[in-house]
């Protein structure tokens, strides 16, 4: 009886298939271009716009065999940052006194796409990103932890981005 369980089990194991890439892109897209993405956002952080646009860009030169270009490309990413705000999500009083302060704050970004695949009109796309990282207002000041919080939160949202047009989820 084990030995009939255990062919089964290696039976249904080895008639699975698993596809770990994720991605979809199809084998004639060859360049893509990654014009810069704008800060329109109303509150501005000047260097954003180009950590965000050079996220992007890295995802794309590390996970695909796409190659890079400024010139007419299979696929083009464009889009604008539109919204940078930093709330409190949790208020407290630590101390009991009637001091209520902010215990967790939230970081959001916001991103417009415009992804316009030229090979397949049916898979373009423009659509609006959100992403956000909460964190405690307790320890370090959030100068410190301001550019930290940003690359998490745009390694997120790129994230979002590559699996919208290359992974068909």
């Amino acid at each position: 009886m084990k030995k009939l369980y255990f062919l089964l089990v290696i039976a249904v194991f080895s008639s699975c298939s698993i596809k770990l890439s994720g991605d979809s892109i199809p084998p004639e897209m060859k360049t893509v271009n990654i014009t810069f993405f704008e800060n329109n956002a109303p509150l501005v952080v000047p260097y954003m716009s180009n950590d965000f646009t050079e996220n992007l860009r890295n995802r794309i030169r590390s996970q695909t065999k796409l190659n890079l270009t400024t010139n007419d490309a299979h696929g083009i990413f464009s889009g604008t940052i539109t919204g940078y705000d930093i709330r409190p999500t949790n208020i407290s009083d630590a101390n009991n006194r009637g001091q209520v302060q902010s215990g967790t704050n939230r970081m959001t970004i916001r991103v417009t796409v415009k992804y316009t695949n030229n090979l397949d009109p049916k898979q373009s796309f423009e659509e609006a990103f959100e992403r956000f990282k909460d964190f405690p207002t307790a320890g370090q000041n959030f100068q410190a932890q301001e550019k930290g919080l940003i690359n998490e939160v745009l390694t997120l949202l790129t994230e979002d981005i590559f699996n919208r047009a290359f992974a068909n989820w």
